[in-house]
């Protein structure tokens, strides 16, 4: 059992933290296990709560890949893939939409709200939050062959980003929680990577911190321990290498991405871990993979 002295140690090794962060702007990408048990659901808000109460600015992105296709079949509309992404056509992106800014959005503002939060919903359609465009997603094929372009539909990428709506949050000192949607010139709609919307964001906004919660340790080294603290050009060589592969990929360039465009520092975490959130911004050791430019 912890003594009263160890509880004490605890808060005073948060006190430089708090501190150092206090009136920083941290975006956080919420997806994976977290958003799906229910306990970890909420350490989440709470976490997210104190984050705000000790004067950091929290921002929420957050994804919903099983909920869109628990719903999906609820509906006997299939589900298709290519390379991990969902070939969405018009009834899928109707879909996505609903429970993205809908069902998902709104159970994660309301488990903030009811510990004590202000958050506020939205989707990147609101305020003119997310410009997008269609993606143009292009698979590498062999012999040195052209690569071969795929028509995955209504999925976008971020052409642009205007804060001026989470600035008017934030300063009347709201809780952003985002769902990855956004809009195209014609006013259709996109459905984006999430991890894209929190990183593109954190850059739009120059944030301290962009942490990404995963189901894994965090990036693995050449001898498959976690590397605590990664440099960019460090992380490059990884990838390089075929260290860092497979789905970490993309969220280490979505890192590198926002480092690279005033983000300070980018975070990959467990966050199937209780209050990872809090473990690893208010520790010295942190729990997961801290990347640097």
């Amino acid at each position: 059992m912890i003594t009263d002295t160890e509880r004490a140690k605890v808060l005073i090794e948060a006190l430089p933290f708090i501190q150092k962060f206090n009136g920083a702007t941290v975006v956080v990408k919420y997806g994976g296990h977290a958003m799906v048990d229910e306990e970890l659901k909420q350490n989440f808000a709470l976490d997210i709560i104190l984050m705000k109460y000790v004067g950091i600015n929290p921002i929420v992105v957050h994804g919903g890949g099983p909920q869109i296709g628990e719903f999906l079949k609820r509906l006997s509309i299939k589900s298709e893939f290519v390379d991990g992404m969902r070939i969405t056509d018009q009834q899928t992106m109707d879909v996505v939409e609903m429970v993205l800014a809908g069902s998902v959005n709104k159970e994660i503002v309301n488990l903030i709200n009811k510990n004590g939060g202000r958050a506020v919903g939205l989707s990147g359609k609101d305020g003119g939050l997310i410009r997008a465009k269609k993606m143009k997603y292009l698979r590498k094929r062999d012999n040195d062959q052209p690569p071969e372009i795929i028509d995955i539909g209504m999925v976008g990428e971020i052409t642009s980003i205007d804060t001026g709506v989470l600035e008017a949050l934030i300063e009347r000192q709201f809780i952003p929680v985002i769902a990855p949607v956004g809009s195209g010139e014609g006013g259709e709609t996109y459905n984006i990577n999430a991890d894209l919307v929190a990183g593109g964001i954190a850059a739009a906004l120059k944030a301290r911190k962009l942490v990404l919660l995963t189901d894994t340790k965090g990036v693995l080294g050449r001898q498959g321990d976690l590397i605590s603290t990664l440099p960019s050009q460090e992380a490059r060589i990884l990838i390089d290498e075929g260290v860092i592969q497979g789905g970490m990929i993309p969220k280490v360039n979505c890192c590198l991405e926002a480092l690279s465009k005033g983000v300070k520092k980018a975070h990959i975490i467990d966050g199937r871990k209780e209050h990872a959130i809090l473990l690893e911004i208010f520790t010295k050791g942190g729990i997961g993979t801290e990347l640097i430019p």
